[in-house]
């Protein structure tokens, strides 16, 4: 039964009870003690509940008790229910912030994994997003900086406009550019949310670091930072991803982040003479320092167009592809910081949108990589044969047998559960440029799973130039492409860290031609109104 309370009466109470839309009298009230009442004035007519077996006035917590209400003006009153009104729905409003940042900064660790930022931003036993990790490039070492929320040395300072802007365009807080070894070129796709939620995950989720990293120093003319402006206007194309109407959610979703967070291009696109990346030939393949990045477009001999979905989303997961490819060097880093890390769905993504990029065929490649050589047995061949004197004259069966055959088999079968691979039917062998073959038995596999994985042993310190040479030519003509012939000279090259660029000096002769002309000019312009003066 509903009852009615005219304000009028209040007077007779000696105190109320404010709670929740509910007001409690105490006091008496037409005889009855302690009784419950709506407040017509300010609710609904609703019976509230009696107090059972209780008689004296007194406070549930989060109420607010008023004394003395017969000298109250009304307004007071009015006031006091107000207040207590909106003090509960700020407090649920701010419950729900609070879940809402917090579910913000969760999404933006996932996105920040899927951009793989740690493996840049953070040097071998340093502190997550320190900084300091030296990135070799043509035009020499770019460190990492800091990008913990450092308010001295990181980017605590910075308000999410500058980090939008470091993000997207490559400009620090202070208006410097940064240079594309960050590549903000493929993080110009990141939409205005996932920019917003990896502000949050960086500036709430991630502990700060008060420690400086060394500063980059490049080769004049590239200190000059400057300069990355006119590069910028060249090549950076700042625009947020837009979806195609015409494609589905899972290619819309693959699209973006390969493109862009995930910037499969930085490696896998090979590079014009100024850095930055050919789009005519998007995914087609690239130099990584001494690795190569495969072609990964949708042609099937030159690139993975002979993979399935499953099989490039398992990569992507394991870095294993039975019978095609195995992940080392610069992919495995991705894989174990990044893609591992991704959830199936996106990964399939991926695998979608990657079937899809236009195929790009590179004229030498007349077999899919994954699908040269077979079963062979060369070790009987060498059985009784003493070894040379002269070590760096061991054959190629000599250097398999003392250095390969233990894990790989005599007929380099690997072993029956595929956790040692096959070396026939094996894209590290199959390709015309053997990089990555030899930077393998250079430097080994290791992975960064939980835990650690020493998966193979690197020879650089007990194979010679000469021996690596043998071996990985052996290798590619017995169970790989017998194109890919390998030399003393080019293993001496990857182990010191590849040929050295030529883009240092030919930017400075650019310069200087450049200053000639303008000088030329100027002497021109001066002579022509001298004479026009006479």
């Amino acid at each position: 039964m509903a009852h009615t309370l005219n304000v009028s009466r209040l007077r007779q109470a000696r105190s109320i009870v404010i709670k929740d839309g509910r007001v409690a009298l105490y006091g008496s009230y037409n005889g009855r003690h302690n009784e419950e009442r709506t407040l017509h004035s300010f609710v609904p007519y609703t019976r509230l509940n009696r107090i059972e077996g209780d008689s004296t006035p007194h406070l549930k917590a989060g109420a607010i008790r008023v004394h003395a209400i017969r000298w109250m003006p009304r307004f007071v009153l009015v006031l006091s229910y107000v207040m207590t009104s909106l003090s509960g729905i700020y407090a649920s409003h701010s419950e729900a912030q609070s879940a809402g940042d917090a579910d913000r900064i969760k999404r933006g660790q996932y996105l920040a994994t899927a951009g793989d930022c740690v493996a840049c931003h953070s040097a071998p036993a340093g502190k997550p997003y320190a900084g300091g990790l030296s990135l070799p490039t043509p035009l020499g070492a770019i460190v990492s900086t800091n990008i913990t929320p450092s308010k001295t040395h990181g980017i605590g300072n910075y308000t999410l406009a500058q980090f939008t802007d470091a993000l997207r365009k490559g400009v620090r807080a202070d208006g410097q550019r940064l240079y594309p070894a960050m590549p903000y070129t493929s993080y110009a796709l990141v939409t205005d949310d996932d920019a917003a939620a990896l502000y949050a995950y960086f500036m709430h989720g991630v502990a700060p670091v008060d420690a400086a990293p060394d500063p980059t120093a490049l080769p004049f003319p590239f200190n000059i930072r400057l300069s990355m402006a006119a590069w910028n206007l060249l090549f950076l194309d700042d625009k947020p991803f837009r979806s195609d109407p015409s494609k589905s959610a899972e290619w819309n979703r693959g699209a973006y982040l390969s493109r862009g967070l995930a910037h499969c291009s930085a490696c896998h696109t090979p590079r014009n003479f100024m850095m930055a990346e050919d789009s005519a030939r998007e995914f087609g393949g690239g130099d990584v320092g001494t690795w190569y990045a495969p072609n990964i477009t949708s042609d099937a001999i030159s690139g993975i167009g002979s993979w399935n979905e499953q099989e490039i989303a398992g990569y992507l997961h394991s870095g294993d592809a039975m019978n095609k490819s195995q992940a080392a060097g610069p992919m495995a880093e991705a894989i174990d910081h990044s893609l591992r890390h991704l959830n199936d769905a996106d990964l399939h993504a991926i695998a979608i949108y990657l079937k899809s990029v236009p195929p790009i065929h590179d004229a030498a490649d007349t077999r899919a990589a994954s699908s040269w050589g077979a079963k062979a047995d060369d070790l009987i061949s060498i059985r009784g044969v003493p070894l040379p004197t002269d070590l760096n004259r061991m054959t190629g069966p000599q250097l398999y047998d003392a250095h390969c055959a233990t894990c790989h088999q005599a007929h380099a079968e690997g072993s029956f559960d595929g956790g040692l691979p096959s070396l026939f039917h094996n894209a590290a062998l199959g390709r015309s440029k053997a990089n990555n073959l030899v930077m393998v038995i250079l430097d080994g596999v290791q992975r960064q799973v939980d835990p650690p994985e020493l998966r193979m042993p690197g020879f650089a310190h007990s194979l010679s130039d000469q021996q690596i040479a043998t071996l990985a030519s052996y290798l590619t003509q017995r169970y790989g492409n017998p194109k890919a012939v390998v030399t003393a000279d080019e293993v001496k090259s990857l182990r010191q860290g590849g040929a050295p660029s030529s883009l240092v000096a030919l930017a400075r002769v650019s310069m200087a031609v450049g200053l000639i002309v303008v000088i030329g000019l100027i002497f021109f312009v001066v002579r022509r109104r001298r004479r026009r003066s006479t």
